[in-house]
Protein backbone atom coordinates (compact mmCIF):
# COMPACT_ATOMS: atom_id res chain seq x y z
CA UNK A 1 0.00 0.00 0.00
CA UNK A 2 1.28 3.10 -1.39
CA UNK A 3 1.56 6.76 1.55
CA UNK A 4 -0.74 9.38 0.22
CA UNK A 5 0.11 12.08 2.40
CA UNK A 6 3.42 12.76 1.04
CA UNK A 7 1.83 13.21 -2.51
CA UNK A 8 -0.55 15.57 -1.58
CA UNK A 9 0.26 19.64 -1.51
CA UNK A 10 -0.68 21.75 1.69
CA UNK A 11 -0.52 25.01 -0.23
CA UNK A 12 -2.53 24.68 -2.83
CA UNK A 13 -6.13 24.29 -2.01
CA UNK A 14 -7.87 27.57 -0.89
CA UNK A 15 -8.08 27.91 3.17
CA UNK A 16 -11.94 26.72 4.14
CA UNK A 17 -13.18 27.85 7.75
CA UNK A 18 -15.90 25.45 9.33
CA UNK A 19 -19.60 26.59 10.09
CA UNK A 20 -22.17 25.89 12.61
CA UNK A 21 -22.12 21.67 13.11
CA UNK A 22 -24.93 19.86 11.83
CA UNK A 23 -23.77 16.20 11.47
CA UNK A 24 -21.54 13.87 13.51
CA UNK A 25 -19.92 11.30 11.05
CA UNK A 26 -18.88 8.24 13.14
CA UNK A 27 -16.94 5.63 11.83
CA UNK A 28 -17.57 2.77 13.98
CA UNK A 29 -14.40 0.70 12.76
CA UNK A 30 -12.58 -0.36 9.73
CA UNK A 31 -13.70 -4.36 9.76
CA UNK A 32 -16.14 -4.89 6.54
CA UNK A 33 -17.23 -7.83 5.00
CA UNK A 34 -15.86 -6.66 1.64
CA UNK A 35 -12.76 -5.48 0.40
CA UNK A 36 -13.75 -2.84 -2.50
CA UNK A 37 -11.33 -1.43 -5.22
CA UNK A 38 -12.28 2.01 -4.59
CA UNK A 39 -12.58 2.10 -0.75
CA UNK A 40 -10.98 4.83 0.63
CA UNK A 41 -11.15 3.44 4.14
CA UNK A 42 -9.04 0.24 3.40
CA UNK A 43 -11.61 -1.37 4.84
CA UNK A 44 -11.41 -5.11 4.69
CA UNK A 45 -12.31 -8.71 6.87
CA UNK A 46 -9.07 -8.88 8.07
CA UNK A 47 -9.08 -5.33 10.02
CA UNK A 48 -9.86 -5.06 13.39
CA UNK A 49 -9.65 -1.58 14.72
CA UNK A 50 -13.31 -1.31 16.18
CA UNK A 51 -14.98 1.14 18.48
CA UNK A 52 -15.67 0.53 21.87
CA UNK A 53 -17.98 0.95 24.61
CA UNK A 54 -16.46 3.73 25.97
CA UNK A 55 -16.11 5.39 22.97
CA UNK A 56 -19.60 4.55 21.56
CA UNK A 57 -20.79 6.47 25.28
CA UNK A 58 -18.81 9.28 24.44
CA UNK A 59 -20.11 9.61 21.11
CA UNK A 60 -23.95 9.77 22.88
CA UNK A 61 -22.84 11.98 25.74
CA UNK A 62 -21.68 14.31 22.71
CA UNK A 63 -24.57 14.27 20.91
CA UNK A 64 -26.57 15.02 24.05
CA UNK A 65 -24.75 17.98 25.08
CA UNK A 66 -24.39 19.33 21.45
CA UNK A 67 -27.80 19.13 19.78
CA UNK A 68 -26.91 17.93 16.75
CA UNK A 69 -29.47 16.83 14.31
CA UNK A 70 -28.30 13.91 12.27
CA UNK A 71 -25.73 11.10 12.95
CA UNK A 72 -24.01 9.74 10.27
CA UNK A 73 -22.97 5.76 11.33
CA UNK A 74 -20.29 4.32 8.55
CA UNK A 75 -17.00 1.97 8.79
CA UNK A 76 -16.16 -0.47 7.20
CA UNK A 77 -19.46 -1.89 7.29
CA UNK A 78 -20.78 -0.20 11.11
CA UNK A 79 -23.69 -2.97 11.39
CA UNK A 80 -20.34 -5.27 12.28
CA UNK A 81 -19.96 -3.12 15.86
CA UNK A 82 -21.33 -4.53 18.71
CA UNK A 83 -22.50 -1.31 20.14
CA UNK A 84 -24.31 -0.57 16.76
CA UNK A 85 -27.79 -0.81 17.48
CA UNK A 86 -27.57 0.66 20.99
CA UNK A 87 -26.19 3.59 18.85
CA UNK A 88 -29.39 3.68 16.62
CA UNK A 89 -31.28 3.11 19.39
CA UNK A 90 -30.56 6.13 22.29
CA UNK A 91 -29.73 8.79 19.40
CA UNK A 92 -33.24 8.02 17.40
CA UNK A 93 -34.65 8.38 21.21
CA UNK A 94 -32.81 11.63 21.18
CA UNK A 95 -34.77 12.84 18.51
CA UNK A 96 -31.88 12.38 16.01
CA UNK A 97 -31.67 11.31 12.46
CA UNK A 98 -29.96 8.33 11.90
CA UNK A 99 -27.98 7.24 8.48
CA UNK A 100 -26.60 4.03 8.40
CA UNK A 101 -23.91 3.82 4.93
CA UNK A 102 -24.41 -0.02 4.07
CA UNK A 103 -22.93 -2.18 1.79
CA UNK A 104 -26.30 -4.25 1.42
CA UNK A 105 -24.83 -7.06 1.79
CA UNK A 106 -23.92 -7.40 5.54
CA UNK A 107 -27.63 -8.35 5.34
CA UNK A 108 -27.15 -11.37 4.61
CA UNK A 109 -24.36 -11.72 6.74
CA UNK A 110 -24.46 -14.42 9.97
CA UNK A 111 -26.10 -12.91 12.95
CA UNK A 112 -27.37 -10.07 10.51
CA UNK A 113 -30.45 -11.50 9.71
CA UNK A 114 -32.79 -9.36 11.75
CA UNK A 115 -30.82 -5.83 10.64
CA UNK A 116 -33.07 -4.90 8.02
CA UNK A 117 -36.43 -5.47 10.49
CA UNK A 118 -34.28 -3.39 12.77
CA UNK A 119 -33.30 -0.53 10.36
CA UNK A 120 -36.43 -0.26 9.30
CA UNK A 121 -38.10 -0.51 12.92
CA UNK A 122 -35.51 3.38 13.93
CA UNK A 123 -36.59 4.65 10.62
CA UNK A 124 -33.11 4.38 10.15
CA UNK A 125 -31.82 6.24 6.78
CA UNK A 126 -30.23 3.51 4.24
CA UNK A 127 -27.48 5.20 2.65
CA UNK A 128 -26.72 1.99 0.47
CA UNK A 129 -23.38 1.51 -1.91
CA UNK A 130 -24.28 0.47 -5.21
CA UNK A 131 -21.60 1.64 -7.81
CA UNK A 132 -22.99 0.85 -10.61
CA UNK A 133 -26.53 -0.83 -12.06
CA UNK A 134 -24.53 -3.40 -14.55
CA UNK A 135 -23.71 -6.73 -13.05
CA UNK A 136 -20.49 -7.57 -14.12
CA UNK A 137 -19.49 -3.69 -13.20
CA UNK A 138 -20.15 -4.14 -9.72
CA UNK A 139 -18.43 -7.62 -9.10
CA UNK A 140 -15.55 -6.36 -10.83
CA UNK A 141 -15.68 -3.34 -8.03
CA UNK A 142 -17.06 -4.98 -5.50
CA UNK A 143 -16.40 -8.83 -5.58
CA UNK A 144 -17.76 -11.77 -7.10
CA UNK A 145 -21.15 -12.18 -6.95
CA UNK A 146 -22.30 -9.00 -5.02
CA UNK A 147 -24.88 -7.81 -7.78
CA UNK A 148 -26.66 -10.43 -6.78
CA UNK A 149 -26.66 -10.20 -3.19
CA UNK A 150 -27.31 -6.37 -3.44
CA UNK A 151 -30.26 -6.80 -5.60
CA UNK A 152 -31.75 -9.33 -3.03
CA UNK A 153 -30.95 -6.76 0.02
CA UNK A 154 -32.84 -4.05 -1.90
CA UNK A 155 -35.74 -6.22 -2.24
CA UNK A 156 -35.74 -6.87 1.47
CA UNK A 157 -35.73 -3.01 1.99
CA UNK A 158 -38.59 -2.21 -0.13
CA UNK A 159 -40.47 -5.00 1.08
CA UNK A 160 -40.06 -3.12 4.62
CA UNK A 161 -41.58 -0.10 3.18
CA UNK A 162 -38.40 1.77 2.50
CA UNK A 163 -38.40 4.11 -0.26
CA UNK A 164 -42.14 3.75 -0.28
CA UNK A 165 -44.92 6.52 -0.52
CA UNK A 166 -45.46 8.47 3.20
CA UNK A 167 -43.54 5.00 5.17
CA UNK A 168 -40.47 7.86 6.58
CA UNK A 169 -37.70 5.48 5.22
CA UNK A 170 -35.75 6.61 3.15
CA UNK A 171 -33.44 4.73 0.68
CA UNK A 172 -30.37 6.41 -1.28
CA UNK A 173 -27.99 4.62 -3.58
CA UNK A 174 -24.67 5.77 -4.04
CA UNK A 175 -22.54 5.37 -7.09
CA UNK A 176 -18.93 5.31 -7.61
CA UNK A 177 -17.30 5.62 -10.50
CA UNK A 178 -15.20 2.76 -11.81
CA UNK A 179 -11.55 4.05 -12.33
CA UNK A 180 -9.79 7.35 -12.28
CA UNK A 181 -12.81 10.09 -13.95
CA UNK A 182 -15.53 11.81 -12.29
CA UNK A 183 -18.82 10.96 -11.60
CA UNK A 184 -21.53 11.76 -14.74
CA UNK A 185 -23.82 14.29 -13.90
CA UNK A 186 -26.09 12.80 -10.62
CA UNK A 187 -29.65 13.70 -11.93
CA UNK A 188 -29.53 11.95 -15.39
CA UNK A 189 -27.68 8.80 -14.02
CA UNK A 190 -30.16 8.94 -11.69
CA UNK A 191 -32.75 8.27 -14.18
CA UNK A 192 -30.66 5.47 -15.48
CA UNK A 193 -30.53 4.05 -12.25
CA UNK A 194 -34.35 4.03 -11.93
CA UNK A 195 -34.89 2.48 -15.27
CA UNK A 196 -32.64 -0.19 -14.38
CA UNK A 197 -33.26 -1.19 -11.37
CA UNK A 198 -36.95 -0.76 -12.34
CA UNK A 199 -36.35 -3.89 -14.05
CA UNK A 200 -35.72 -6.05 -10.94
CA UNK A 201 -38.42 -4.57 -9.30
CA UNK A 202 -36.55 -2.05 -7.16
CA UNK A 203 -37.30 1.45 -6.15
CA UNK A 204 -35.04 4.46 -4.19
CA UNK A 205 -35.48 7.67 -3.26
CA UNK A 206 -32.35 9.20 -4.64
CA UNK A 207 -28.94 8.54 -6.32
CA UNK A 208 -25.69 10.03 -4.68
CA UNK A 209 -22.87 10.21 -6.68
CA UNK A 210 -19.36 10.46 -5.05
CA UNK A 211 -15.90 11.28 -6.82
CA UNK A 212 -13.19 8.65 -5.96
CA UNK A 213 -10.75 9.93 -3.37
CA UNK A 214 -6.77 9.80 -4.48
CA UNK A 215 -6.08 7.94 -1.13
CA UNK A 216 -5.98 4.82 0.84
CA UNK A 217 -6.83 1.68 -1.67
CA UNK A 218 -7.86 3.42 -4.40
CA UNK A 219 -5.03 5.90 -4.19
CA UNK A 220 -2.51 3.18 -4.20
CA UNK A 221 -4.32 1.47 -7.25
CA UNK A 222 -4.14 4.26 -9.21
CA UNK A 223 -0.23 4.73 -8.38
CA UNK A 224 0.44 1.33 -9.44
CA UNK A 225 -1.16 2.10 -12.40
CA UNK A 226 0.92 5.35 -13.06
CA UNK A 227 -2.31 7.24 -13.31
CA UNK A 228 -2.15 9.14 -9.93
CA UNK A 229 -0.69 12.32 -11.55
CA UNK A 230 -3.26 12.13 -13.73
CA UNK A 231 -5.82 11.83 -12.01
CA UNK A 232 -4.69 14.54 -9.47
CA UNK A 233 -4.59 16.66 -12.55
CA UNK A 234 -8.13 15.88 -13.63
CA UNK A 235 -9.49 16.90 -10.52
CA UNK A 236 -7.54 20.18 -10.56
CA UNK A 237 -8.57 21.03 -13.61
CA UNK A 238 -12.03 20.80 -12.99
CA UNK A 239 -12.14 23.04 -9.76
CA UNK A 240 -15.08 24.94 -9.61
CA UNK A 241 -14.82 28.10 -6.57
CA UNK A 242 -18.26 27.69 -6.49
CA UNK A 243 -18.76 24.32 -4.83
CA UNK A 244 -16.07 25.62 -2.31
CA UNK A 245 -19.27 26.89 -0.38
CA UNK A 246 -21.24 23.35 -0.01
CA UNK A 247 -18.48 21.22 1.06
CA UNK A 248 -19.22 19.04 4.20
CA UNK A 249 -16.82 19.87 5.75
CA UNK A 250 -17.70 22.95 7.03
CA UNK A 251 -20.79 21.76 8.91
CA UNK A 252 -19.76 17.77 9.78
CA UNK A 253 -17.20 16.99 12.07
CA UNK A 254 -15.93 12.87 11.78
CA UNK A 255 -15.13 10.76 14.38
CA UNK A 256 -12.50 7.55 14.33
CA UNK A 257 -13.06 4.35 16.01
CA UNK A 258 -10.95 5.94 19.10
CA UNK A 259 -12.95 8.85 19.63
CA UNK A 260 -10.39 11.43 17.45
CA UNK A 261 -11.69 13.86 15.32
CA UNK A 262 -11.24 14.91 12.32
CA UNK A 263 -12.52 17.27 9.56
CA UNK A 264 -13.78 14.83 7.53
CA UNK A 265 -13.78 10.98 6.44
CA UNK A 266 -11.06 11.57 4.08
CA UNK A 267 -8.92 13.39 6.60
CA UNK A 268 -9.59 10.72 9.02
CA UNK A 269 -7.86 8.04 6.57
CA UNK A 270 -4.90 10.57 5.97
CA UNK A 271 -4.15 11.12 9.80
CA UNK A 272 -5.11 14.99 9.47
CA UNK A 273 -6.39 16.05 12.93
CA UNK A 274 -8.75 19.19 13.27
CA UNK A 275 -6.98 21.64 14.27
CA UNK A 276 -6.86 23.01 17.48
CA UNK A 277 -4.76 25.57 19.30
CA UNK A 278 -2.68 24.10 21.73
CA UNK A 279 -3.84 20.52 21.25
CA UNK A 280 -2.21 18.28 18.67
CA UNK A 281 -4.80 15.65 18.67
CA UNK A 282 -8.17 16.19 19.72
CA UNK A 283 -10.73 14.35 20.76
CA UNK A 284 -14.53 14.27 20.80
CA UNK A 285 -14.94 14.71 24.51
CA UNK A 286 -12.60 18.00 24.12
CA UNK A 287 -15.11 19.57 22.30
CA UNK A 288 -17.79 19.31 24.88
CA UNK A 289 -19.71 22.04 24.79
CA UNK A 290 -16.80 23.87 22.10
CA UNK A 291 -18.05 25.57 19.06
CA UNK A 292 -16.07 25.16 16.18
CA UNK A 293 -17.84 27.91 14.03
CA UNK A 294 -15.03 29.58 12.29
CA UNK A 295 -12.51 26.95 12.65
CA UNK A 296 -10.03 26.36 10.22
CA UNK A 297 -10.38 23.54 7.77
CA UNK A 298 -7.51 21.27 7.43
CA UNK A 299 -6.84 20.89 3.24
CA UNK A 300 -4.79 19.00 1.07
CA UNK A 301 -4.63 18.59 -2.42
CA UNK A 302 -7.08 15.47 -2.33
CA UNK A 303 -10.19 17.83 -1.51
CA UNK A 304 -9.96 19.07 -4.84
CA UNK A 305 -12.06 15.95 -5.31
CA UNK A 306 -14.65 17.08 -3.42
CA UNK A 307 -15.03 20.46 -5.86
CA UNK A 308 -14.29 19.11 -9.18
CA UNK A 309 -16.95 19.49 -11.41
CA UNK A 310 -20.50 19.07 -10.31
CA UNK A 311 -18.82 18.25 -6.83
CA UNK A 312 -18.79 15.37 -4.33
CA UNK A 313 -19.93 15.09 -0.84
CA UNK A 314 -21.31 12.28 1.52
CA UNK A 315 -24.51 13.66 0.46
CA UNK A 316 -23.74 13.86 -3.34
CA UNK A 317 -23.30 16.09 -6.31
CA UNK A 318 -22.96 20.09 -4.77
CA UNK A 319 -24.42 21.38 -7.99
CA UNK A 320 -26.60 20.57 -10.99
Amino acid sequence: MHAMLPLLNELAFPPLRRRKLETLQVNLGYKCNQTCLHCHVNAGPTRTEMMDRKTADEVLAFIRRSNIKQLDLTGGAPELNPQFRAIVTTARGLGVHVIDRCNLTILEEPGQETLAEFLAQHEVEVVASLPCYIEDNVNRQRGNGVFAKSIRALKVLNRLGYAMADSGLTLSLVYNPQGPSLPPMQRGLEQDYRTHLGQHGITFNRLIAIANMPIARFGSTLMSKGQFNGYMQLLKDSFREENLDAVMCRSLLSVDWQGFVYDCDFNQMLGLPLRMPGVSRTRLADLFDRSLDGNAITVRDHCFGCTAGQGSSCSGALAD
